[in-house]
C-alpha cells in the first residue's frame, strides 16, 4: 500500500510553482478545452496554449509514472492472474479503507459532509464523458462492455436516470457552491489525472485500469455518504446517487473485468502493467484526498468539540 505518498511537487515549473496553482491551471484548462465552442479567431492562439499546456499535462501524469513504478513489479502478465491481481486492489490498494468514511457515515455533520460533497462535486470528471472518450477504437469486446457501462451512466435513455444530473440534483439540494478555487489541489489532481488519461491515447490503458478501478473500489465508500446523509436527514431523492452506486457499480465491475480487462491482458500481455498504472494512480489520488479531507475536517472539527465541553 502507498501510504502517504506525496504528489505535491509534481510536474511544477515557472509558470505553476506550487501544486494548487498547478492544478488550478490544468483544471481551467480542461474545463475550457471540453467546453462545446464555436469557431473563433483566435484558433491558432488556442492551440498555441493547448500545446503548451498538454506538456504541462504531460510532464505532471509523467512524473506521476514514475514514482508509482516500484509498485509494479509484481503485476501479472497472465489474464487470470491480472483479473485476481486487480481484484485485491479493493482490499489492499492505496486508500482502501480509509477511517474518513466510516467517520462520515457515523459521526460527521451535515456541515461537514455538505464540505465533503463540496470537494468532491468540483474534482469530479464526468465519469460518463470519460468512458466515452476512453473507448475510440478498442477492440469489440471491450468497446461493447464500455458502451454498456456508458448506457447506463446515461440512465439508459431516461434524462432522469441520468448519473451526472442526478449528482447535479445532490449539489442543487444540499446548497452547494463548487468552484475550482475553493477546491483543494488534491480533489483537483484527481479529475486532473483522470481527464489526462482519457483524452491522450497513449495513456489509453491506463484509463481503463483508472475507471474499472473506480467500479471495483467505490461502492463501500458511497454506501458509507449515504449513510451519513440519511443520518443528518438527507431526503432519499438527494441520496439517490450515492445509493445506487453502492449496488449498481458492483455489477459493474464484475463486467468491467471479465468484458474488458480480460480480452485486453488476453491479447496482448504487455497492456497489464498499463492498465495496473492507471489503477493505482487513481486510488494514489483517492489516498491523497481521503488524507487531506481528513486533515481539515479533524482539525475544523476539534475547536467545536473542545467549545462544546
Amino acid at each position: 500500500m502507498l501510504a502517504g505518498l506525496q504528489l505535491a511537487h509534481l510536474g511544477l515549473n515557472a509558470d505553476f510553482p506550487d501544486a494548487q496553482a498547478l492544478h488550478e491551471g490544468l483544471a481551467h484548462w480542461n474545463h475550457e478545452r471540453l467546453a462545446i465552442g464555436t469557431p473563433s479567431a483566435d484558433w491558432q492562439a488556442r492551440l498555441e496554449r493547448d500545446a503548451a499546456m498538454r506538456i504541462v499535462e504531460g510532464r505532471f501524469v509523467e512524473d506521476f509514472r514514475q514514482i508509482i513504478a516500484p509498485q509494479l513489479g509484481a503485476v501479472p502478465k497472465t489474464a487470470p492472474e491480472f483479473i485476481a491481481w486487480f481484484e485485491q486492489l479493493k482490499e489492499s490498494g492505496p486508500g482502501q479503507w480509509d477511517p474518513l468514511f466510516d467517520w462520515l457515515a457515523t459521526q460527521a455533520s451535515i456541515e461537514d459532509l455538505k464540505w465533503f460533497l463540496t470537494q468532491e462535486a468540483a474534482g469530479e470528471a464526468g465519469f460518463d464523458d470519460l468512458v466515452a472518450m476512453t473507448q475510440i477504437k478498442l477492440p469489440a469486446r471491450p468497446k461493447l462492455e464500455l458502451a454498456r457501462n456508458y448506457w447506463d451512466e446515461m440512465g439508459r435513455g431516461h434524462a432522469a436516470g441520468m448519473h451526472g444530473p442526478m449528482l447535479e440534483r445532490t449539489v442543487r439540494a444540499l446548497e452547494l457552491t463548487p468552484s475550482i478555487e475553493g477546491t483543494i489541489w488534491q480533489s483537483l489532481a484527481l479529475a486532473n489525472t483522470m481527464t489526462a488519461l482519457a483524452t491522450n491515447r497513449r495513456y489509453v490503458y491506463q484509463s481503463i485500469g483508472a475507471l474499472g478501478v473506480v467500479e471495483l473500489t467505490a461502492p463501500t465508500r458511497v454506501a458509507l455518504v449515504a449513510e451519513g446523509l440519511k443520518r443528518v436527514g438527507v431526503s432519499a431523492e438527494a441520496r439517490k446517487y450515492f445509493v445506487l452506486h453502492a449496488h449498481l457499480d458492483v455489477e459493474h465491475s464484475k463486467a468491467w473485468n471479465t468484458e474488458a480487462l480480460t480480452p485486453l491482458v488476453e491479447e496482448n500481455p504487455e497492456c497489464a502493467r498499463h492498465i495496473a498504472e492507471g489503477a493505482i494512480m487513481r486510488l494514489t489520488c483517492g489516498l491523497e484526498c481521503f488524507e487531506a479531507y481528513r486533515a481539515y475536517l479533524w482539525a475544523h472539527r476539534l475547536p467545536q468539540l473542545h467549545a462544546a465541553e
